[in-house]
This record gives structure tokens, sequence and C-alpha cells, in this order.
């Protein structure tokens, strides 16, 4: 009798070339890194943060951006946004994964190992790129390369949805979810200002699929006249016009003493009978 097989190992699939992403983030680092976005993101932060009353007294920050956020949040415990995450668990009261999430391969285990990281009733919050960013350079770019040679390249990081974004958080076990988003429209000269600010920015192509030799010289040609003619600046059309759009993801550790939902069923009142009442009294 033949013994049965072992089932194979599947490999998931790796979305980014982790080597490629660190190489970018220090390049862009000693250009200067192009924070504008990050400057946004962390001022939005802080308005949500003093929103909440609570002081925090052991917060922590996920990042692959050091310089900005330690200067930005002095007192938190920077960590990098590695895979494995250097967190302990019931360590902090407060978590902030910053700009980085778009890159991971495994979001929801970031979301998770932070979720464990996080004391009862802590507090999760994540920014990252997700919705329509850059959507103008992905449609223009796929349209001069299939003009072009027939073929395509991945060249853009495919963005996350807010709706599959906020899910996370309840796949991570944190409560009270809530996913919202911040659109930035941005205006460069054309193509090659804005590939040389997402180099500074350290958000080039890092995906592990990417086109190994350099790009044809046509391919970009034709990219920046889809471009000028597509999507130009509305508010000067001899400038083009780049979308970003800033997704927040906040929850909680799970805790006795935070607010649950009514069970199903649970009401006093039916909604019909509410709204009877609340025309009567007007």
């Amino acid at each position: 009798m033949n013994s049965p097989r072992p089932n194979p190992v599947v490999q998931q699939p790796t979305l980014t070339d982790r080597d490629a992403l660190l190489r970018q983030r220090r390049r862009a680092a000693g250009r200067g890194h192009v924070d504008l976005l990050h400057r946004i993101a962390a001022a939005e932060l802080k308005d949500r943060m003093g929103e909440i009353n609570r002081t925090f007294q052991r917060p922590a920050i996920v990042t692959g951006f050091p310089e900005f956020w330690s200067a930005a949040f002095p007192h938190f415990r920077v960590i990098p946004d590695d895979p494995v995450l250097n967190l302990t668990p019931d360590s902090h009261d407060l978590i902030i994964h910053a700009m980085s999430l778009h890159w991971a391969d495994d979001p929801v285990g970031q979301i998770v190992q932070s979720a464990r990281a996080l004391v009862k009733d802590g507090l999760f919050i994540a920014v990252c790129f997700g919705g329509q960013t850059l959507h103008e350079l992905r449609a223009v770019m796929a349209a001069a390369e299939t003009e072009v040679t027939g073929g395509l390249s991945p060249r853009v990081l495919p963005m996350g949805e807010i709706r599959d974004l906020g899910a996370l958080l309840s796949r991570a076990g944190l409560a009270l979810p809530v996913a919202d988003l911040v659109g930035q429209r941005a205006s460069y000269r054309d193509l090659v200002h804005l590939a040389r600010d997402l180099r500074d920015m350290g958000e080039s192509n890092a995906m592990t699929n990417r086109l190994r030799r350099p790009t044809r010289r046509e391919i970009f040609a034709r990219a920046a006249a889809i471009y000028a003619e597509s999507f130009p600046d509305r508010d000067d059309p001899t400038r083009i016009q780049a979308s970003f759009d800033l997704v927040f993801l906040t929850g909680w550790a799970p805790s006795e003493t935070q607010q649950k939902p009514l069970r199903p069923g649970s009401a006093q009142k039916s909604l019909a009978d509410a709204l009877d009442e609340i025309r009567k009294n007007s």
C-alpha cells in the first residue's frame, strides 16, 4: 500500500519586495524626504486624539519613516513596520500605525499584532494610502504601455478600498471599528515631476512583480501626453493633478467598560411608533 503523499505547502504570494521598499525609503531620507502628506496625516491624527478625553501614558507608533514620526510624536516609542512587529502583548494604551500599512503583505496581521499589544480599552489608529490614490497614474501608465507594447506591467501599488480596510479592524478583534477617508489633490508640472515626488516620498514601485528592466522612453512619453490630456489640474490646465486618499482606521481593544450595541430584538418600541411619537410632539 502506498503511503499518502503529504499535502504541499502553499506559499502565499508576496506583493511587496521588502528589500526594494527599504532601499527606496533610505534613498528618500537621504535626498530629503518629501513629507507633505505625512504632515497632513500627523495633523489629522493630533486633531482626532485631541477629541478623545484621555491621556495616553504608553503610546507607540509603527512606521517605516521613523525620522518624521519620532519628531511629530516625540514621546512615542517608535517601532519599525517589519512583518513581525517588535511589540510586547498588553504593553501600550495607544498604537498608531503610520503611513505604512498599504505596503504590508499581511495588513490584518499588522493590525492583529498591534491589537495584542494594547491593554484593555487601548486605542489603535492607522493611517495609510487607499481608495483612489494615484488612480490617474495607474490609468495613464496602463493605457500607454498597452498602446506601445501590447502588454502590461505592475506599476502602481493596488490600493485598498475603505470598506475592505475597515473590515480588517473587526477581523483583528478590535471593538467599535471606524473607517473614514481624507482626500487630497496635488498639482504637478508634468509626469516627470510627479514621478520625482513619489521617489522622494519613498513611494516608488516596490512590488515584487514589477518590471525589472528600464521602461522604454516611448511609454513615458505617451503616458505623459495621455495624463496631460485626461487629468489636467482644474485650477491650472497646463499642469496635471494627482489624487491621494488617506484612510484612517480606528478601533479599541475590547473592555467590559465599553459601550455595547443592543441585542437584536431588545428594543422596547418599534421604529414606526417612535417616528409617530416624534410627529405628534413636533
